[in-house]
């Protein structure tokens, strides 16, 4: 019998972690399984999800840029995250062997923020991608106050802003960063082979959280500055691994071995 299997998809894909994570919580727990990652051209998107829905053997995949938002044309979604999220990041199969998709970036945001009380505190979030929807989401959940979403397309932002129920205003990213409690950067700004995000940290308050998503290099050079301001701040690797946590158990249907997180995160520094 061929040997179960789950993966991550994306363009580029080389950078991704999920396989390490993945591939560690499998070997705790004696699993018999894979996880690999796969590079899927978007004119390919269709052509994959046919070709493995079609393969006993696959268990699913984690979606990643740019495909959260186009994944949606290729697999069910039974809780209609196109109206809530508009994105998805991870595909299983339900009992019925059937593909489902779902969105396990939000909660993922959420866990390392969640002793926070943002409820009526300003927000600042970089970004209006896939990713964002998720963040955006969790936000409008959380209650926040004003968001200012920065973005190349003010005209983008405030239609998320709509869409979400968020008051607060879409500006290009030269704007002047509000007093926020907690600036988030969902962009791939900072990532390795990609620009800079280069913002005046200095209206944020003394107690203000920054928290960038991006994970490769894990101090992006705004952890680095929020730092030097002796801000709180929050990597990547927190939302990666909260994420991953809830994608793992449904695709190889056992908890991870959360209590391992600390090795977890030196054999990913590594």
């Amino acid at each position: 019998m061929t040997q179960a299997y789950a993966e991550v998809i994306g363009d580029p894909i080389a950078h991704s972690k999920s396989p390490l994570i993945h591939g560690f919580w499998l070997e705790k727990l004696g699993i018999a399984a894979d996880y690999r990652a796969t590079r899927v051209a978007p004119e390919d998107l269709s052509r994959f999800f046919a070709d493995r829905a079609a393969d006993p053997a696959w268990r699913g995949c984690n979606v990643t840029v740019p495909h959260k938002v186009a994944a949606l044309d290729h697999v069910p979604d039974p809780g209609d995250l196109r109206a809530s999220i508009g994105a998805i990041n991870t595909v299983f199969r339900d009992e019925s062997g059937a593909l489902v998709g779902t969105n396990t970036d939000a909660a993922g945001f959420v866990s390392p923020i969640a002793g926070l009380d943002l409820a009526g505190q300003p927000v600042a979030v970089v970004g209006a991608g896939g990713a964002a929807r998720a963040v955006l989401f969790a936000l409008a959940r959380l209650g926040v106050g004003r968001v200012t979403l920065l973005n190349r397309t003010p005209l983008k932002g405030a239609a998320l802003l709509a869409q979400f129920g968020l008051k607060g205003d879409a500006l290009p990213p030269t704007a002047r960063l509000p007093a926020a409690t907690l600036l988030v950067n969902t962009s791939a700004l900072g990532m390795t082979g990609q620009p800079p995000l280069d913002l005046d940290l200095s209206p944020l308050p003394d107690d203000a959280v920054v928290y960038d998503i991006v994970y490769a290099p894990l101090e992006t050079p705004l952890l680095a500055a929020a730092a030097a301001r002796g801000l709180d701040t929050v990597d990547g690797l927190e939302m990666l691994v909260g994420q991953a946590a809830l994608a793992f158990e449904l695709f190889f249907g056992a908890a991870p071995p959360r209590e391992h997180d600390e090795e977890l995160r030196e054999r990913l520094l590594a």
